[in-house]
């Protein structure tokens, strides 16, 4: 077992890491629910952008620590092209809501749950290949 563990530890961090990330996104979600008016289009947007930008602050900082172990003294161009990858995944997410609630009427509960799977997987692959790259590269690891 600590085999198994030692060698997908990544992959293990980085899915304990994503759901807390979840659970802080979806925190600020429900108590954005609590004040916006989830039937208005624009503030479903609007509660979906601020649940982005809770989950990338959030995300960026464990991931580098505990997923990527990331020690790039470049750390805010990291950041950005962090923040950069997440941009293309929060579009995805504000297209799967717009999708799944306003065209769809979909619960927003199971649209996010939908939108959730879709970008951790997107998620993993741009942090992977795009953003802590350089990190792999120094450790002669392929990617």
């Amino acid at each position: 077992m600590l085999d198994f563990i030692k060698k997908h530890r990544e992959i293990i961090a980085y899915l304990i890491v994503g759901v807390l990330t979840t659970v802080v996104s979806w925190i600020v979600y429900a108590l954005l629910r609590l004040v916006l008016d989830m039937n208005d289009p624009l503030q479903v947007q609007i509660a979906v952008f601020m649940r982005w930008f809770a989950g990338v602050l959030f995300a960026y900082f464990t991931n580098r620590k505990y997923v990527f172990q990331s020690r790039d003294p470049k750390m805010l161009l990291e950041f950005l092209k962090f923040v950069g990858s997440r941009v293309t995944t929060l579009l995805s997410d504000m297209f799967i809501m717009w999708l799944m609630v306003s065209v769809l009427g979909i619960n927003d509960w199971i649209a996010t749950l939908t939108s959730a799977v879709v970008v951790t997987v997107l998620n993993y692959i741009f942090s992977k290949m795009l953003v802590f790259r350089k990190h792999y590269e120094n450790r002669d690891v392929k990617i």
